[in-house]
């Protein structure tokens, strides 16, 4: 199979088209869930009160969207913003693989661990 670079600018406008469409589908409906149930309520600005981890962890906003929960709906939606040019470069990398050149490779590699050092580091920290 010839791997050409416009079957592979194709197969990662999928990618972005894709993620971008899943996130804005994903934040809307949990923003309209969270909407319905919690829309008439007075919001209390006189006390900072921070976000509980169910709305800062992967694994419990994931299970929290699962369960339901509109806040981890929409914390999931932008994640998935966020996860897409990451793997829009992971796709890069692997249609550089595929056309055996090495240079972009090298390059991209590099950005992916960057970008990747920079989402887990930033986690780690914060």
């Amino acid at each position: 199979m010839k791997v050409t670079d416009a079957g592979i600018e194709r197969m990662i406008a999928v990618v972005l088209r894709t993620g971008v469409l899943l996130s804005g589908s994903v934040v809307l409906f949990g923003a309209v869930y969270y909407l319905a149930r919690h829309g008439g309520e007075t919001a209390d600005y006189h006390v900072f009160q921070g976000q509980p981890s169910v709305d800062r962890i992967v694994s419990q906003i994931i299970g929290g969207a699962i369960a339901g929960r509109a806040r981890s709906m929409v914390q999931l939606g932008i994640l998935l913003l966020i996860a897409t040019p990451i793997l829009r470069v992971a796709f890069s990398l692997v249609g550089f693989a595929l056309e055996r050149d090495r240079k972009y490779m090298t390059i991209t590699a590099i950005v992916l661990a960057l970008l990747l050092y920079g989402l887990i580091g930033g986690t780690l920290r914060g």
